[in-house]
């Protein structure tokens, strides 16, 4: 904290390796993509989704594969490394490297051709799943293989692992779904590699041919053998034939660079359900499983009690679960299916789950364990390293309860979960990977659970590849020889030793290059309290684990995380990238400057500190709270953005000009006196300046209390916080609000306190001690009455509130009792009002659920109210694109409506008329007003009306 008055941060500067001299124009040179050796671009991929780190000499995005082939030249002639990289989700280390770095997703994104009558398609290695599976659905079918990152994982990608996901025991890994693959070697030389053809450069053949005992005899039998190189795929007696294909599949790209891949599709079921089966412990879940797959399901999952962090309604009695789908040509024929499985299952108890949204429901718990396991329980870190090991499936359960005594043995905790139909096991543990002593610990760890893994006849990995984190393992695995092989077989294809080198074959140890090396050892000065990662902001950036769901361009549902990446499609403007800048700022390697740095300030930037990544990043990232800290220390003692005066410090300038409203209002209607107030004030000149309310809430509700309103008992009150937006320009809302809660409760309102302020404003431009000044006189004045709740119309307000405070006064008791005052709107009405009976409205709604509502809030309070109110229809997830200041500041224009565009402005305008437009956000509804013309209203407003239209109806 910043009152234990810490020296400044200063990163120390490590020493990086620089590009060899030509290189760089050589490369530029020769290709048409963008090549990058800057150290935003380093910076962002120096990590995957593993426990390492290792800094590129560049990046390229190249546009074809021409452009491959020339890079790949030119690297071969100045002898440097390349890593193929797509959605670098990678959990082994196999996406980092030292070398170049192809960038495969930004332009190698295209479906080339899709063929529903022989049920392949021939994609970019930079396509994503399901933009591939979007495409083939009108056509019923779908891409086989499905990883939980299925929303922002490549093809490439894919093929690089031989990826998997849950419904493996259905459709096989990646390598059973590939029909032909184009690729280019390093040095240029392009081949095309398919079932029953040439089986790669010359002398793979001979190198087979030699060793076909050894080939025959050396590999484990089981549905997830992904580890080490599959050789056996070019058995002359593989079935159709020496397979270089799925030889290939799996390589991490240590042999060549995919560029085009003819896919399989398969028929996807027309209607789904899923059985949910209870079992008293994950062993016999486990066990369980493999009596399952005569039944033919989609998938068997299980998952253990641990992991299961709230509660979870759907899911039956039990302390583990296996979710069991299965397919069928209608509704009923599914439900069938998942209902004979559940008969013939000897679970403690289960369920079949049919409703869409249910299995939705139930399996975003499944798909978010990746990163809601790099937790345990009590918030202590857990990592990677043994991810996805697999045994037979029938030696799954007496597996698990060694590897638990082994997890014991050295004191290690985890939460397997996982494929338990293939036999494959994820999970987190929680190694300490920060001291020498906890390292040592990780490798005897590691060393001995490749032996138990061994023992029960399985394979070192199970889905996710070798990489760096068990590649230096595999000899326990298939002995010294077949190792050898590998070697032998990696020099064939790539002679020079150019592709991913580190990767299995001559891999690196795997507690080398480990990615928490670099950070800072000591915590570092900060002004938030960080109250889950123990106050040090190396530990929160540390949350980044790489599982990159903020790199979904789609949102899901009311998924809002994250608006800038969904707009530009930009790493750099991910909640991952911009944790990948912090890190390395912390690290002080690429990123120099430390808190100054003008790379993390460009980053940051287009960030609209909407805070969907706190609820909606799996590992409950929180970047507008890291964006704060930064602008604090980045500006401290320096000249702020002419914004940050203006917008940061609005309540200020609003309490001033609120006299002065009718005069000021004229005088924004002048478009020269207009445009000049903009240019200083740094807003973009596209926005319009928000009119002044002649009349404040709190002087309305002053002279509305002296016409007769009395206070009776203090037990018979209702405490409004009267927010910057409501008090200044929108205080019909406030009006609203009193009407509604009084009627429904009996109670009285309050008037606010004078001088009060959450500090919203401030804490969003990073101005820290102000916004400490500003929080620090509302505590002393804001007179709470015990047992009270506050009102909030705000959600940001609201928000800044319930978190912000207590986060920047976590040793003061009176902020953490503010905090937990807080309620909105609807969620006062359902507490304080259960009985009472809003307006009937019967009629449609569109709008917005502003960003920190779902961030922080919640709204399953207003949902509740606006069903009872016949509210009918769901309100725009996303971000409206105003974001407070963002929208308004010079440079965010074109993001800012580029948010709105994505799912609020087209649901507005796809609405029926009569529709009611709903936004509680002031932000949301200024958005609407300006981009759409259309006025949105506060839900207090909305009821409101309805009751004043009974009142009359009543006369």
């Amino acid at each position: 904290m910043a009152e234990q008055h810490r020296p400044p941060y200063r990163p120390h500067r490590r020493p990086t390796a620089e590009a060899p001299d030509g290189f760089a124009a050589a490369l530029r040179s020769a290709v048409r993509g963008e090549a990058d050796f800057g150290p935003t671009a380093r910076a962002l991929t120096t990590m995957d989704a593993s426990n390492y780190r290792r800094v590129p000499l560049g990046v390229l995005a190249p546009r074809d594969a021409d452009d491959i082939a020339a890079a790949l030249t030119v690297c071969q002639e100045y002898g440097v490394p390349v890593v193929p990289r797509g959605g670098g989700t990678s959990i082994a280390g196999q996406a980092t490297g030292t070398g170049l770095v192809l960038d495969l997703t930004r332009h190698l994104r295209s479906i080339l051709a899709l063929d529903p009558a022989a049920r392949t398609a021939t994609v970019q290695p930079g396509v994503i799943l399901d933009d591939l599976r979007a495409a083939a659905a009108p056509h019923g079918l779908t891409f086989g293989p499905d990883p939980s990152t299925h929303s922002r994982c490549t093809l490439g990608g894919m093929i690089g692992n031989n990826s998997c996901g849950a419904h493996s025991v259905a459709w096989g890994t990646t390598a059973d779904n590939v029909r032909a693959l184009e690729v280019v070697r390093y040095g240029g030389e392009a081949l095309r590699l398919e079932q029953g053809s040439a089986v790669g450069p010359h002398g793979v053949r001979q190198l087979i041919d030699a060793h076909l005992a050894l080939l025959r005899t050396g590999y484990p039998d089981l549905p997830r053998r992904i580890s080490g190189y599959a050789l056996d795929a070019l058995l002359p007696e593989h079935p159709g034939g020496p397979d270089p294909v799925r030889a290939f599949c799996g390589s991490e790209g240590t042999l060549a660079v995919v560029t085009e891949a003819t896919v399989r599709l398969v028929e996807a079921p027309h209607a789904r359900a899923l059985a949910v089966l209870g079992y008293a412990d994950e062993s016999a879940a486990a066990e369980a499983a493999p009596g399952l797959l005569p039944y033919r399901p989609l998938t068997v999952e299980g998952m253990a009690a641990d992991l299961v962090r709230e509660p979870a309604g759907l899911l039956p009695r039990g302390a583990a679960w296996l979710f069991v789908e299965t397919g069928g040509a209608t509704p009923a024929e599914a439900r069938a299916h998942a209902e004979r499985i559940l008969r013939a299952a000897d679970a403690v108890d289960g369920t079949v789950v049919t409703d869409p949204a249910g299995q939705r429901a139930l399996w975003r718990i499944r798909e978010d364990a990746s990163g809601t396991a790099t937790r345990m329980p009590d918030g202590t870190e857990a990592w990677p390293g043994w991810e996805d090991c697999a045994v037979p499936p029938a030696r799954l359960g007496p597996y698990l309860r060694d590897f638990r005594a082994l997890l014991a043995q050295h004191g290690l905790r985890g939460t397997p979960y996982g494929h338990f139909g293939d036999g494959c096991i994820h999970v987190r543990i929680d190694f300490d990977l920060l001291t020498s002593a906890g390292v040592s610990r990780f490798r005897a760890f590691s060393e001995e659970l490749a032996d138990l893994v061994v023992a029960h006849g399985g394979s070192l990995s199970g889905e996710h590849g070798d990489g760096q984190a068990r590649a230096e393992l595999l000899p326990r695995m298939y002995g010294d020889e077949l190792v050898g092989l590998f070697g032998r077989f990696k020099d064939l294809w790539d002679p020079a030793g150019g592709l991913n080198p580190g990767m299995l074959a001559r891999p690196a140890r795997l507690d080398e290059n480990l990615r928490f090396d670099v950070l800072p050892g000591r915590p570092v000065d900060v002004e938030f309290g960080y109250p889950q990662d123990g106050g040090d902001f190396a530990g929160a950036v540390r949350r980044c684990v790489g599982v990159a769901k903020c790199r979904t361009e789609t949102a899901p549902g009311a998924s809002v995380m994250c608006p800038s990446f969904r707009v530009t499609g930009e790493e750099a403007h991910s909640t991952r990238g911009r944790a990948r800048l912090l890190h390395e700022m912390l690290a002080g390697e690429v990123i120099t400057d430390g808190w100054r740095s003008t790379e993390v300030r460009d980053a940051l930037d287009l960030c609209l500190s909407c805070k969907g990544c706190r609820s909606d990043c799996p590992v409950g990232v929180d970047m507008a709270t890291y964006k704060a800290e930064f602008l604090h220390h980045h500006y401290r003692g320096r000249l702020r953005p002419a914004a940050h005066y203006a917008l940061g410090r609005l309540p200020r300038w609003l309490r001033l000009a609120a006299p002065f409203a009718r005069p000021l209002n004229a005088l924004a209607r002048i478009r020269p006196l207009a445009a000049l107030a903009k240019r200083l004030a740094g807003i973009t000149p596209e926005r319009t300046i928000p009119e002044l309310a002649t009349e404040t809430y709190s002087r309305w509700l002053r002279g509305r209390q002296g016409k007769g309103t009395r206070i009776l008992s203090s037990s018979r009150v209702v405490q409004l916080w009267a927010d910057t937006f409501t008090e200044y320009l929108s205080p019909q809302v406030g009006r609203a609000a009193v009407r509604v809660l009084e009627e429904a409760t009996g109670r009285t309102v309050l008037p606010p306190p004078s001088g009060v302020c959450c500090g919203l404003t401030y804490v969003s431009t990073g101005q820290l001690d102000a916004a400490r000044r500003v929080m620090r006189r509302t505590l002393d004045r804001i007179g709470l009455l015990p047992g009270h709740p506050l009102v909030v119309l705000e959600p940001s307000c609201a928000a800044t509130l319930r978190t912000d405070l207590p986060e920047l006064f976590p040793d003061d008791p009176r902020a953490h009792e503010l905090s937990s005052a807080v309620r909105t709107f609807a969620q006062y009405l359902e507490e304080y009002a259960p009985d009472w009976t809003p307006p009937r409205l019967d009629r449609p709604v569109v709008g917005q659920t502003h960003c920190h509502q779902h961030a922080v809030l919640g709204d399953a309070a207003e949902r509740r109210l606006r069903e009872r109110m016949g509210l009918a229809g769901e309100l725009s997830g996303g971000c409206c694109g105003l974001a407070g200041n963002f929208g308004f500041e010079k440079g965010h224009w074109e993001v800012s409506v580029a948010c709105a565009e994505e799912q609020l402005l087209p649901a507005v305008r796809g609405s029926e008329p009569g529709t009611e437009v709903l936004a509680d956000g002031f932000s949301c509804r200024t958005q609407l007003d300006q981009l759409a013309g259309r006025r949105a209203r506060h839900l207090a407003e909305v009821i409101a009306e309805g009751l004043d239209r009974e009142e009359g109806a009543g006369r």
